[in-house]
């Protein structure tokens, strides 16, 4: 046997910490529970410079795993070839592949990694596969990320309690979203967009008391009308007219909320002139009428004996209704959409 092989270990690094779900408490509880069944965390840990880590499973393992390199370099066998990994880099592996990983013997990686199952695994693992051609998505370090990571590990090292499992495999959602959608993870932090969809996205937002035409958008985007109602709904899902109707109704409901104007007025102020068809297009895509969805919300809110209903104006007072509702749409304007 080689020194480089002698040495290979699974575990047993420097600073590491390592906690195993008992599998007790995966049968009796994890697996039954109607949230924590969906992805929950059988093993999760971080091995800070492990050198000679190594790991080699030639059939794979019936769970998922993530391994999050933020220092040194690894590598990974899956598929046939080996990948190289660097920060901050992380791997995917579905359950049941065969691989192996291990560190860089002369800069071995630091890893935040977990194994993870559910009804819901292998969807969010072939979500990560899918966005990316090499198991090993690019991301931007987070400190926020890493802290999420460490609240889920300071929970479990406290016990099993339910409430502490929920949590603890909640935020594991958490995190896993963060590594496979880190675009909306990050938005906080990140200049103005140059991307063509979302820049789009903007000027819908910035013109929602107008009617803006599916050319106009194009124009705004610098590309022909079929090619960017192509890139937009490969992005979001939606064509450019469906996804403006969704904001246009996502502003309707804020209008709803916060102002007393009525139906008329606020499909006015969202670009709309027929109240007839602002209301049908409102309940298809909310399931209630405008006037149901504010007076649910009343109700819910108990805004008859609120500050906010005694400060309403009768709606069918046109000057003190809009006396009334003026601060908040100017509020509302200066808010960012959400």
């Amino acid at each position: 046997m080689s020194k480089d092989k002698s040495l290979r270990k699974r575990d047993g690094f420097d600073g590491q910490r390592l906690i195993v779900i008992p599998k007790k408490i995966v049968s009796d509880f994890l697996i039954d529970d109607p949230i924590t069944r969906q992805v929950y965390i059988t093993d999760i840990g971080y091995y800070p410079r492990a050198l000679f880590h190594y790991a080699q499973r030639s059939q794979g393992i019936n769970q998922h795993i993530i391994i999050y390199c933020t220092d040194g370099y690894g590598w990974i066998d899956i598929n046939k070839k080996r990948i190289q990994i660097a920060p901050p880099q992380f791997i995917a592996i579905p359950a049941n592949t065969p691989h192996a990983y291990g560190a860089d013997r002369k800069n071995p990686w630091s890893i935040y990694w977990a194994h993870f199952k559910g009804e819901n695994a292998r969807f969010i693992t072939d979500l990560i596969v899918e966005k990316q051609e090499s198991f090993k998505p690019q991301l931007t370090y987070s400190a926020e990320r890493i802290k999420i990571f460490d609240d889920i590990y300071y929970n479990l090292e406290k016990g099993y309690g339910e409430d502490t499992l929920r949590y603890a495999n909640m935020s594991f959602y958490h995190f896993l979203s963060s590594m496979i959608y880190t675009e909306q993870f990050n938005w906080e932090k990140k200049e103005p967009s140059t991307d063509t969809v979302e820049s789009v996205i903007n000027f819908m937002q910035d013109n929602i008391e107008k009617i803006v035409t599916l050319k106009e958008m194009a124009d705004h985007s610098q590309m022909s009308v079929t090619y960017f109602c192509k890139i937009f709904k490969k992005k979001t899902g939606h064509t450019p007219m469906e996804y403006f109707n969704y904001l246009k109704i996502q502003k309707a409901c804020q209008y709803l909320s916060f102002t007393a104007m009525s139906v008329k007025e606020l499909a006015f102020r969202i670009g709309i002139h027929d109240q007839y068809y602002f209301s049908r297009m409102f309940s298809r895509l909310m399931g209630t009428s405008p006037s149901d969805y504010r007076k649910r919300l009343s109700e819910s809110n108990n805004l008859v004996n609120s500050p906010i209903a005694a400060n309403m104006e009768d709606p069918s007072d046109s000057h003190q209704k809009n006396s009334a509702y003026q601060p908040m749409i100017a509020k509302l304007k200066r808010s960012p959409q959400s």
